[in-house]
């Protein structure tokens, strides 16, 4: 039995809302399927949609929308019954209670037909969730009634590798994204009015980057120049610490995986975050701000640099400040380096696929059916569907490109971008389908995010990326319980050692103790999962 996870995918459903961006059109070779709305079964015979059926599916979908009690209002969900011919009753538990709502479920043992969830957090993962009986296996259902989606992972073999289990089982339909440009969202921020108004350049070097916070601190009142929230996610994700060559997390360095806090470049990375708090460049709340506290202080000139997603970050500040400080702009930085001239080592960047999306459960009375409607957003009409709603409506074709209407761009009921097309369209960073790029391209809309996600994603952090791993049940416990002390201990003296409350004396101490908690053998479990996946 295995667990399967995927680094970059832990932190997917924290930034969901963040999905606001625009990149480049520059294709990344993905060969596109050729299905239509239309199917063939494994039998050679063929399925027309709307399907003739009575058969009516209930699906568990962790969906939320301010301007709809469940998915059963959006006109998404009317618009795949009337596709499709294939009535649908959906579950919402609301996202607040998701976790608590799908572990009650699973004890009833009163299972819908379907069940979206991200199956790498089962326990065990999506193996255990198949052999305890609650999702079945798809490997000959996707062979006989799955068409779409199996045209899609023989177009795309890398893809189809990375959301089966190392045993080659497939338990879900899931979520993709189309294109590069749909992978780095999330990155370093700063106030672009404030730069101008100091003659300054957009910094690019740790060296720059304190001198610019300095300037803020002295030149423009901010008291806590560099504002950023307790989780540290940003030094997993290589924000400074990058800067040294680590991250506060395993990664590959020529294909071994490496733990980034017992490296050297660990301590140089606390000690220059060290002298930033010490001169007042960062937050001195830093260790117990949280994202209100953030997005205050970008929005009242207590700060003037963060770090945060396009949409949620960099657009929503924008949106706030846009009619009470017209002069104030952002940018999106690239992630700083240490030596002028030199790419980022890492930086935020998410999977093509991930684990979550749709499975089948077992009590499901007519598994065809329920396949059938799963495969349909992989067809080329359903693509359509899923990603741009109902013709005439939602969007309309222009020169043989479809484009969003009003409703989406220009809410009559002054929905944003990101409510309206959660009304409309099926994918929004999980679901049943591929999430097409123009789908993201309208969501974000102002020239600074296109250009924030166009410096973010200029790293090298795929080079350095660990797949979709997953690790067998023994592995999965050894890993909990080491990890467990592991992260505890990192999170605390990375607070205490940038403080000075610890001296960075203590930092061999620190390693010594990491690996006391079993290290070693955490690296030797994450590269034998690395093994396996490259084996796939």
């Amino acid at each position: 039995m295995m667990n399967c996870s995927n680094k970059g995918f832990k932190f997917i459903s924290i930034f969901l809302v963040s999905l606001l961006v625009l990149s480049t059109l520059s294709g990344c070779g993905k060969k596109q399927p050729a299905a239509a709305g239309s199917s063939d079964t494994g039998a050679g015979i063929k399925v027309t949609y709307p399907m003739k059926t009575n058969v009516a599916l209930k699906y568990w979908w962790n969906w939320s929308n301010q301007y709809a009690k469940s998915l059963n209002e959006a006109p998404i969900a009317k618009e795949l019954q009337k596709k499709t011919g294939i009535k649908v009753t959906y579950i919402n538990p609301g996202a607040s209670t998701a976790g608590d709502a799908f572990n009650l479920m699973l004890a009833s043992g009163d299972l819908p037909d379907i069940i979206e969830w991200n199956w790498a957090g089962f326990p065990g993962g999506p193996e255990k969730a198949m052999n305890d009986g609650y999702i079945i296996k798809l490997n000959d259902i996707i062979n006989k009634y799955a068409p779409n989606l199996k045209a899609y992972y023989a177009a795309n073999p890398d893809r189809e590798k990375m959301v089966k289990t190392d045993s080659g089982n497939f338990y879900n339909f899931p979520f993709f994204r189309e294109d590069e440009m749909q992978l780095a969202w999330y990155g370093p921020i700063m106030r672009q009015d404030w730069l101008d108004d100091l003659g300054l350049q957009v910094p690019t070097t740790m060296d720059e980057w304190h001198d610019t916070l300095k300037a803020f601190k002295e030149k423009k009142g901010a008291t806590a120049p560099l504002t950023v929230d307790s989780g540290l996610w940003y030094f997993q994700v290589g924000a400074f610490a990058g800067a040294y060559g680590v991250k506060k997390d395993f990664y590959l360095e020529n294909g071994k995986v490496t733990y980034g806090p017992i490296q050297p470049g660990y301590k140089e990375f606390l000690a220059a975050m060290k002298e930033w708090y010490s001169e007042g460049l960062l937050d001195k709340n830093f260790s117990t701000s949280d994202g209100k506290i953030v997005n205050a202080n970008m929005t009242s000139g207590k700060s003037g640099a963060s770090l945060g997603g396009s949409g949620g970050g960099l657009g929503a500040w924008m949106q706030t400040m846009k009619d009470k400080d017209p002069k104030y702009k952002l940018v999106g930085t690239p992630y700083p380096v240490l030596n002028k001239g030199d790419r980022a080592k890492f930086g935020q960047r998410d999977p093509y696929g991930n684990s979550d999306g749709a499975a089948i459960t077992t009590k499901c009375k007519n598994v065809e059916i329920a396949a059938r409607y799963l495969d349909y957003p992989y067809s080329k009409e359903g693509h359509m569907v899923a990603n741009f709603g109902i013709e005439g409506e939602s969007y309309k074709m222009v020169n043989g490109e479809p484009q969003y209407t009003d409703i989406i761009t220009n809410n009559p009921n002054k929905l944003t971008r990101t409510d309206a097309l959660n009304l409309y369209t099926l994918i929004r960073g999980s679901g049943p389908a591929e999430q097409d790029k123009r789908l993201v391209q309208c969501e974000s809309g102002s020239p600074e995010q296109l250009a924030a996600k166009n410096n973010w994603k200029n790293t090298d952090q795929a080079k350095h990326d660990i797949q979709y791993i997953c690790f067998t049940q023994q592995e999965s416990s050894d890993m909990a319980k080491i990890m467990a002390d592991v992260n505890t201990l990192v999170n605390e003296m990375t607070i205490k050692f940038i403080m000075g409350t610890t001296p960075l004396d203590d930092f061999d101490k620190f390693v010594k103790q990491i690996k006391d908690f079993g290290i070693d053998k955490a690296i030797s479990i994450e590269q034998a999962a690395v093994d396996r996946y490259n084996k796939r």
